[in-house]
């Protein structure tokens, strides 16, 4: 099953980006993967620490 992504535009302080992107060329990622990865390792860091965040139907809605 494909997975659904949505597209937003993220604003980045230039030393936070740059180190972003020194971290990602280090572990071979583009930059979209490695701030991907690194929210998917908060989303899980808090649901350890808090429990599964439910989403219903119309918080998965792109609108």
């Amino acid at each position: 099953m494909a997975v659904l992504k949505t597209r937003f535009t993220l604003r980045l302080d230039l030393k936070d980006h740059a180190k972003i992107m020194k971290i990602a060329e280090s572990q071979n990622r583009s930059m979209n993967n490695m701030i991907e990865t690194l929210i998917k390792q908060t989303i899980q860091k808090y649901e350890e620490e808090n429990g599964e965040i439910e989403l219903t139907d119309e918080d998965l809605s792109i609108e």
